[in-house]
Order: structure tokens, then C-alpha cells, then sequence
């Protein structure tokens, strides 16, 4: 009787198949245990927690906010945009200019004060301006490093030192799928994420070997296109623009994923596009042509808001 698992070309291939899943897999524990530098995760006890987030009044911080919250965290969050919505009873906002030493060093005496030392920091603050580097005015440029990656810095400044004392704490950036991927109009947004993805990993480096806090964790999120007001510029002209959106709840999911594991990592979004993240390791041409593809997309835009002005037609 004919056994069709029998035939050679079946096994070879069943075998590529049971060979390709155990280096997945062997690939992804390898990774998981460098990066979190051998060391275990203790227990998640969200009263125990107390989350500095900035940029939480809207967008995907709002996600953020409300899903730990929901979660029994306690939260501060840093904005300098007041919320139009009541915040839970576990949340405490503090009006603060994060691109600001001064007024970080406030919100931070004010937090230690009400609530403790953070115990988590979630960079997700940014800011967007869809414009050609010629296009771009000086001002615009300085406050997308200013908020997007300088914050960053000072941050830290203020608040890592009770985590390096403690050798305990989580420091996640939500950055973007710009860090790998530069699209004309977004070349400063872009820059400014790559720079935000270089930041964790040195700060990595910097508190295994120079700060011997190696439980410490630092994790990146980095998303495609998110429905949010940043990417309204984009996203009122769908017919030109065309591309799947991500909830920012898609978002906030991986954010908390990453806090409750206690795991250092870096997650791609939607996850089927991690392949992004190894872009620089193709051949030029094909890094080429992905950010063509992107860049396409962005021009018709452009194109489709030109014409728009041109004609005196308005997209609401």
C-alpha cells in the first residue's frame, strides 16, 4: 500500500519543516535569555508598581494608561497636554515638559513625594511632522529630537539611579518600525526613532557592565502604522494612502505584555512584520525597494493633498 509520508521528498521536507521550528524555537530562548542577561524574573505584583509614563493623555498612552489601571498599577503621567478625560483613581497626572531638566526634576520631587520612586519607565512621548527635509522648519525639526529622543536622556537622568540602587526596574521605549524603515517626509521622525532604539540598547550595555544592575530590563515596541491623531496627516487621505492600521490597543497590549513578564525584548507590530527589524541585513536593493514600497505611499499623499489645495476641495 502506497504511504505517501514514505516517499523521500515528503521526509526531507518534513524533516527541513521539524529542523526550521527547533532553531526557531532554540533561537528565541537563546535570544530571550542573553538579552534579559541570564537572570530570572521575579513575580509581577502590580501594587507593588509604580509606572512613569509620558505622553498619556492621548493616543496609544492613553492605552497604556487605562489598560494598567484597569490592571491595578498605579500610574503618574508626564504630558504637557492636560487630559480631557477623568482619570482613574490609581492615575495622577503631572502637567511636565519632558524636554525640560528643570521640569522633570519638579515632577519628579512632586512624585517621590505623593507616590514613591517610579519603578518603570515607559518612553512613549513623540511627536510628527510629515515634511521633506527642505520643507522642514528648524523649529519643527528640534522639537521632534527634543521630545522623541533628548527626553529620553533626561528622563533617565532623573529617574534611573533608585532602579541601578535597587537592581530592579523595566525601562521600555515605545519607538516605531522608523527605526528600521526611513520614508521620505518622515526622515527626522525616523532618525529620531533609530536614536531611540540605539538608547536602550546602550543603556542596556551600560547597566550590565558600568552600573552592575543587570536586572534592570529594556524593551522596545515598535509599531507599524497606529490609528492615532499623530498619523491624521496620512490617514484622512485613505484612498490614497492605503495601509493597514493598528489599534493603538494593539499597542498597549504589547507594552503590558513586556511589564507583567518582566522581560527585556523587542517587539515588531502587527508581529508578522518582525522581519522589518532585520531589514539592514538584506541586500541593498531589497532594503531599497521595501522603503520604495513605504515611500509610495507617503508620495501619493502628498499628491492627493496638493491637488486637494490646488482645487480648493477640503478633506475632513
Amino acid at each position: 500500500m502506497f504511504n505517501l509520508l514514505d516517499t523521500p521528498i515528503i521526509k526531507s521536507s518534513l524533516s527541513v519543516l521539524v529542523g526550521s521550528v527547533g532553531l526557531y524555537y532554540l533561537n528565541t530562548k537563546i535570544s530571550e535569555r542573553v538579552i534579559n542577561n541570564f537572570q530570572g524574573s521575579e513575580a509581577w505584583i502590580p501594587e507593588n508598581e509604580l509606572v512613569l509614563l509620558t505622553g498619556g493623555s492621548g493616543g496609544i498612552g492613553r492605552e497604556i494608561m487605562e489598560d494598567l489601571s484597569r490592571n491595578k498599577v498605579r500610574v503618574v503621567v508626564l504630558d504637557i497636554i492636560r487630559p480631557t478625560f477623568e482619570l482613574p483613581e490609581n492615575v495622577t497626572f503631572y502637567q511636565t515638559d519632558v524636554t525640560s531638566a528643570k521640569s522633570l526634576s519638579e515632577a519628579g520631587a512632586a512624585i517621590r513625594k505623593a507616590h514613591g520612586e517610579p519603578t518603570v519607565i515607559v518612553n512613549n512621548a513623540a511627536i510628527f511632522h510629515h515634511d521633506t527635509i527642505l520643507d522642514l522648519p528648524e523649529e519643527q525639526l528640534r522639537q521632534a529630537f527634543d521630545v522623541n529622543i533628548i527626553s529620553h536622556f533626561l528622563i533617565i537622568k532623573e529617574f534611573l539611579p533608585f532602579m541601578i540602587r535597587m537592581n530592579r526596574g523595566h525601562v521600555l521605549t515605545v519607538a516605531s518600525v522608523a527605526s528600521f524603515v526611513t520614508l521620505g517626509e518622515m526622515v527626522d521622525y525616523a532618525c529620531s526613532k533609530a536614536a531611540a532604539l540605539s538608547f536602550q540598547e546602550g543603556l542596556r550595555q551600560e547597566l550590565k557592565y558600568w552600573y552592575k544592575a543587570p536586572n534592570v530590563r529594556t524593551s522596545t515596541i515598535h509599531p507599524l502604522w497606529v490609528q492615532t491623531p499623530m498619523i491624521e496627516g496620512f490617514t484622512k487621505y485613505q484612498a490614497a494612502f492605503d495601509q493597514p492600521l493598528l489599534d493603538p490597543k494593539d499597542v498597549s497590549q504589547a507594552v503590558v505584555e513586556h511589564l507583567v513578564n518582566r522581560k527585556s525584548g523587542l517587539t515588531v507590530l502587527p508581529r508578522h512584520s518582525s522581519v522589518i527589524g532585520s531589514l539592514r541585513a538584506f541586500p541593498l536593493w531589497l532594503q531599497e525597494a521595501v522603503r520604495s514600497y513605504f515611500s509610495s505611499f507617503v508620495m501619493r499623499v502628498r499628491i492627493q493633498r496638493t491637488a486637494d489645495e490646488n482645487s480648493g476641495s477640503h478633506v475632513p
